[in-house]
C-alpha cells in the first residue's frame, strides 16, 4: 500500500502542493491557526494513508505542547518542515529520522 503526502497550513502554503498533485491537505487560515491547527494535524497523524506530513516551520509554534511533541516524534507519518532557519541541517535530520540512515554522512 502506498502512502500519501499530506500538507497542513495556510491556503497560500498548501496551494502549490495541491497544484503539484498532493491530494491530502488541510487549509488553516492564518487568523485561525491557534484554534484549528491542532485538530488538523491530529487528523493527519491518525490517517493511515498519510506517510509524510509537510508543514511550514513557523506553524509548529501554533501547536499545543502535546500535539507538537506527537508530530515531532512521529515516525509514520514523518514530519517535514519547510522554511525557517533549519536549512539543510534540519532537512538532513528529518531524512535521517524518516529512513533511519544518514544519507549525507561522509566516509
Amino acid at each position: 500500500m502506498s502512502q500519501e503526502i499530506a500538507v497542513v497550513g495556510s491556503p497560500d502554503f498548501t496551494t502549490g502542493f495541491r497544484l503539484a498533485g498532493v491530494r491530502e491537505f488541510a487549509d488553516v487560515p492564518d487568523d485561525e491557526k491557534d484554534e484549528q491547527l491542532d485538530d488538523a494535524v491530529r487528523e493527519m497523524l491518525e490517517d493511515d494513508n498519510v506517510g509524510i506530513l509537510v508543514m511550514h516551520d513557523e506553524d509548529l509554534d501554533h501547536l499545543s505542547r502535546g500535539v507538537r511533541s506527537d508530530v515531532e516524534t512521529s515516525v509514520e507519518p514523518v514530519l517535514v518542515t519547510l522554511g525557517g532557519d533549519a536549512g539543510s541541517s534540519g532537512l538532513r535530520e528529518q531524512i535521517k529520522r524518516a529512513i533511519g540512515i544518514d544519507l549525507m554522512e561522509e566516509d
